[in-house]
């Protein structure tokens, strides 16, 4: 089983920086894209940010200029720096990664983590 760990989110005021961490962990053949995802209470999950299939990145509209993605493939992790941050930045940000689970190629799968609360005070 593809386990995935965040850690990282907190309370900030506003104009203040964050800085997510997730790492996947078990019997991962490959990983084929990773990346952040978010829910504020009452709206939809929404993708902030993330690396996809050939490792180009892909960023929302709302979060250009002040969040970048990285991550450190030896370790199967992935991060969010997040600068200058608003109160409607404020929600459960989610780790999101599709990987091929095991010891040889077999169908990739979305894997999720259990979530970080960020909490952006104005």
């Amino acid at each position: 089983q593809v386990r995935l760990v965040e850690s990282g989110g907190g309370l900030v005021q506003a104009g203040g920086s964050l800085r997510l961490s997730c790492a996947a962990s078990g019997r991962i053949f490959s990983i084929n894209a990773m990346g952040w995802s978010r829910q504020a209470p009452g709206k939809q999950r929404e993708l902030v940010a993330a690396f996809v299939s050939g490792g180009a990145t892909n960023y929302a509209d709302f979060v250009k200029g002040r969040f970048t993605i990285s991550r450190d493939n030896a370790k199967n992790a992935v991060y969010l720096q997040m600068n200058t941050l608003k109160p409607e930045d404020t929600a459960v940000y989610y780790c999101n990664v599709v990987a091929q689970e095991g010891e040889r190629p077999t169908r990739l799968r979305d894997y999720w983590g259990q979530g970080t609360q960020v909490t952006v005070s104005s």
